[in-house]
């Protein structure tokens, strides 16, 4: 491969990270930001919130918010196994949400578990066919992880049915030129 090459598909790798984390915490803010914080709020302190939500759910553990905010807590602080099992208890209590059959999904593809993170984007995908996120995820995991373009040009294109004009639909939008170009894709058409 031409260097040009190898770095265009480091480009593309980075800037797709880099929108699925920030569309994944876009979605996070709009569904938790209830009050207007002051510009100069302090950072947040997970290990504060979580031992709170924790104490919560040792008390009540059928309080399915509580395990899903914790759950959002690990996932925030970069720890993958015990947001599964956060996700886990609110899955249990209601596994209809795929908001978070798709948090728990990224999860799954931070341990590299990309077949459990395939099947909960598919059941989010399921439960709402139009549910960008889960597209989003699912095309990632099919491009960078397995390398299997054609169902990440399948999963993409179902993204921009479903998101046409929204956030990081200019992306995959690139992302599924770059894959078309690919002779593998090619020759499957």
């Amino acid at each position: 491969m031409k260097k040009e090459s190898i770095l265009l598909v480091v480009i593309v790798l980075v800037v797709g990270i880099l929108i699925g984390v920030i569309f994944t915490n876009a979605r996070k803010n709009v569904a938790t930001n209830t009050s207007s914080a002051p510009a100069s709020a302090p950072a947040v302190n997970y290990q504060q919130q979580i031992g709170m939500l924790e104490g919560i759910v040792a008390k009540e553990p059928g309080n399915r918010n509580a395990w899903v905010q914790l759950g959002h807590n690990y996932f925030d602080s970069d720890q993958p196994m015990k947001a599964i099992e956060a996700y886990d208890k609110a899955l249990a209590i209601n596994d209809n949400d795929p908001n978070v059959l798709t948090d728990q999904g990224v999860m799954y593809r931070r341990l590299g578990w990309f077949d459990k993170a395939i099947g909960n984007f598919e059941k989010a995908n399921r439960i709402n066919p139009n549910h960008q996120q889960s597209l989003y995820n699912l095309g990632i995991v099919y491009r960078y992880d397995l390398q299997d373009f054609p169902k990440a040009i399948d999963a993409w294109e179902k993204f921009l049915i479903v998101n046409p004009g929204g956030p990081g639909s200019s992306q995959v939008r690139a992302e599924l030129e770059n894959l078309k170009r690919q002779p593998a894709v090619q020759q499957t058409q």
